[in-house]
C-alpha cells in the first residue's frame, strides 16, 4: 500500500498566533484553535497546517505528515525504518514515524478505525 500524498504539515513555533497571522496573510483560513497555542489552518483542499506553539527553550521544527488511507492494511514487513509504529493519537487518528535513508524522520497518518 502507497501513501497518498502529504495531509499535513506539523509546526512548533514560539508565538501561534504570530505564525497563525503568517499563514492567513498567505491564504489560509483558521479552520480552529485550541486554548492551548495551536491551531489548524487550511487553504483549499490541499494539506492543512497545524501551528503548536512550544517553550522558548525549544527549538521550533517542522514535521511532514504522509496520509496512509488504512492502518491495519499498511504492509506490517515494509522494508522501512520504524521509529514508532502505528499508535491511537489523543486527537483522532493512528500515527507511524519512520525514519528515511538521510536520518529524516516522517509521519503516517491514517484515520482511526473506531
Amino acid at each position: 500500500m502507497a501513501t497518498e500524498g502529504i495531509e499535513a504539515v506539523f509546526l512548533t513555533t514560539h508565538n501561534w498566533g504570530r505564525a497563525a497571522k503568517f499563514f492567513q496573510t498567505l491564504g489560509y483560513e483558521l479552520e480552529f484553535a485550541t486554548d492551548h497555542n495551536s491551531a489548524m489552518l487550511r487553504n483549499g483542499e490541499g494539506a492543512y497546517v497545524f501551528v503548536a506553539e512550544v517553550p522558548k527553550d525549544q527549538e521550533p521544527q517542522t514535521r511532514i505528515v504522509l496520509k496512509v488511507p488504512d492502518a491495519d492494511a499498511f504492509p506490517a514487513d515494509a522494508d522501512l525504518d520504524v521509529v514508532t509504529p502505528f499508535e491511537d493519537t489523543h486527537y483522532g487518528t493512528r500515527e507511524m514515524t519512520v525514519r528515511d535513508p538521510d536520518g529524516r524522520v516522517w509521519s503516517l497518518q491514517a484515520p482511526r478505525a473506531d
